[in-house]
């Protein structure tokens, strides 16, 4: 992963049952399985930089997922480096794959997306993920310090 400008989806695992409140958004019920984070990153650092924040476990609370990821555990990014901003069509995109369901409202509140976060029994397939979007994807396998 380079520090470029563009999109990801985010994946991430979780192992418990919890409740959450997500800032002012509101409470999130999380649960066992996978969760698929959409965003963009077209600042300082791009693609690099925003992916490893999330992957922190440290950090000021900002955005939804800044809370949300104390629950849960990143596993891999899958990004791009277009220079148009993806996000919001492969949120479109995701909402209609199956065995998807879409956390209404989540990651959203600065464009008109139902959402940009989303919750699988089964681990997500990457080559059904890029069939769908239409596009050349990279993948970046997380890997926690220590």
């Amino acid at each position: 992963m380079k520090p470029q400008p563009g999109s990801y989806a985010l994946v991430l695992r979780s192992h418990t049952r919890a409740r959450t409140q997500i800032g002012r958004w509101g409470h999130l019920n999380i649960k066992p399985g996978f969760y698929i984070y959409v965003g963009s990153a077209f600042g300082p650092g791009g693609v690099l930089a925003r992916v490893l924040r999330h992957c922190r476990e440290s950090k000021s609370r900002h955005w939804h997922i800044d809370y949300f990821r104390e629950f849960v555990t990143p596993i891999l990014a899958w990004y791009s480096y277009d220079p148009v901003r993806l996000e919001h069509r492969w949120a479109e995109t995701m909402a209609g794959i199956t065995d998807t369901t879409p956390i209404k409202g989540f990651g959203c509140s600065d464009c008109k997306c139902r959402t940009h976060l989303f919750h699988t029994a089964i681990e997500p397939d990457f080559v059904r993920f890029t069939y769908a979007i239409g596009g050349p994807v990279e993948t970046w396998f997380y890997q926690a310090a220590g």
